[in-house]
């Protein structure tokens, strides 16, 4: 049995009891447990519960009366995403570790299906990184190419999907932390609109986001992951939405800007700019016009940004005792200090430009119906690097495709487009105006169609 069954095409062989979730647990425990060692992608990996689980789920499928869409699907959820009873590092040593009172939204409407919780997933010190590199984590690793960086924060989930450890994985974004290791791990990455998946605690700019390998697979947890919950005061009100209405997409007419370079940032790799541009004569084969636009982000808009992080991470790091702070990831701890520097006016100001990028956005959708750009502008990068530029001084330069959607509140995904001539994965993001989470999926629906399923996983 594969390891690579999609959860729906495992919802169907549930309901016609052709599989039962406790046979593939069982099978998917002996594949985890054969790659873990090398790729290093969990946290709190418990397969005595899992088999629980599994067990529970298969009495309810056998009775015909499956808890909900997601009964007995084997999903992973970020580490920073709360669940009860088990301590959130924040992927950092300095954090103490104490267990957590309650599940945060994701974990609960997870549960709710009755879904397969078998582990966390890895992330680096605080979320800060697009990395697997972290002080309380092993480090983990591509699949693809374990000398090469999974990317992050959500690296453990990007890492995992790739490895065919189960079908779904949640992970969280800020500035690209679901799309960029979808991209270097060639799985398919999806952020909502904002408010669409409550999270809990919430920040500025942060979702929550299934990371799969099929878009089908990504609107099935949405299914569950979309329902409301109080604790997010941002969460979006109830909204009757069909996440399955997949196919039947018509681009006829369809304006799609294409972006190629960012505004600012690293440049993008020719190879990527070529399978990005690609894909766009892809859509204008079907009818669509593509229009060529600039990037939205500025420099002003970044390092005001960075200006802003620091600040709000050194006011919590500088509560902490030094022994405390001396087990943070120093490339993290180097960045953040510069927060000290970073006056009240200066970080208001830095903050501001999250307005700006939001107004940047938001002029572009005024000439367009959706964007097309890489997610990474680089093809990948050593596993043990702190981020693509490893360097404190500049630690934001990889995330100018993809944090402008953030902070615009706009719903973006990430899916294979192609592979270097390395043989690593390149990324095409998907982006549409605020709420229009369906045109997204829809769209990135029929490039998958038109590129075919991809049937050379690394694991």
């Amino acid at each position: 049995m594969s390891a690579f069954l999609t959860a729906v095409e495992l919802t169907e062989l549930f309901a016609r009891k052709a599989l039962s979730p406790l046979e593939h647990w069982l099978a998917l425990e002996k594949h985890v447990e054969a790659n873990e060692p090398k790729y290093q992608a969990l946290y709190a990996y418990d397969p005595e519960a899992a088999r629980a689980m599994a067990k529970a789920s298969t009495e309810r499928w056998t009775k015909g009366a499956p808890q909900g869409r997601l009964d007995g699907i084997p999903v992973t959820l970020k580490e920073l995403i709360a669940t009860e009873g088990q301590p959130v590092p924040l992927g950092t040593a300095a954090t103490k570790l104490v267990p957590a009172v309650a599940d945060a939204p994701a974990a609960a409407r997870l549960r709710e299906d009755g879904a397969v919780i078998f582990a966390k997933t890895t992330c680096p010190d605080y979320g800060m990184l697009s990395s697997g590199l972290s002080s309380f984590h092993p480090l983990s690793r591509n699949p693809w190419d374990v000398t090469q960086n999974p990317g992050g924060s959500s690296a453990g989930a990007a890492a995992a999907a790739a490895a065919g450890y189960g079908p779904v994985h949640v992970g969280t974004d800020i500035g690209g932390s679901v799309r960029l290791p979808a991209g270097w791990c060639g799985i398919f990455g999806f952020k909502p609109s904002h408010g669409r998946i409550p999270v809990d605690p919430y920040y500025v700019g942060r979702c929550a986001g299934p990371m799969t390998r099929t878009v089908a697979d990504s609107a099935l947890a949405m299914t569950a992951l979309s329902r409301p919950d109080w604790r997010d005061g941002t969460s979006l009100p109830p909204e009757e939405i069909d996440w399955m209405d997949l196919d039947g997409t018509d681009v006829r007419g369809l304006r799609i800007g294409l972006m190629l370079e960012a505004g600012c940032g690293l440049e993008t790799d020719p190879e990527i700019a070529a399978a990005v541009e690609a894909a766009a004569r892809r859509f204008e084969a079907a009818g669509a016009i593509i229009v060529p636009v600039p990037g939205v982000l500025t420099r002003e808009m970044l390092d005001g940004l960075d200006d802003f992080w620091r600040a709000r991470f050194w006011g919590d790091m500088e509560k902490l005792d030094e022994a405390s702070k001396a087990k943070i990831l120093p490339y993290i701890l180097d960045w953040a200090k510069g927060g000290d520097k970073v006056s009240g006016v200066a970080a208001a100001r830095g903050f501001n430009q999250t307005i700006e990028m939001r107004k940047a956005c938001g002029a572009l959708f005024q000439q367009v119906d959706a964007v097309l750009s890489p997610t990474n502008p680089i093809i990948s990068y050593p596993a043990d690097w702190a981020s693509p530029t490893n360097d404190p001084a500049k630690p934001f330069e990889h995330i100018a495709f993809t944090v402008p959607w953030n902070m615009s509140e706009q719903p973006a995904s990430s899916i294979n487009c192609g592979f270097s001539n390395g043989g690593m994965p390149i990324g095409l993001q998907i982006v549409a105006p605020r709420f229009a989470d369906m045109e997204v999926l829809r769209l990135s629906k029929l490039y998958e169609d038109w590129r075919g399923p991809m049937t050379n996983w690394p694991a």
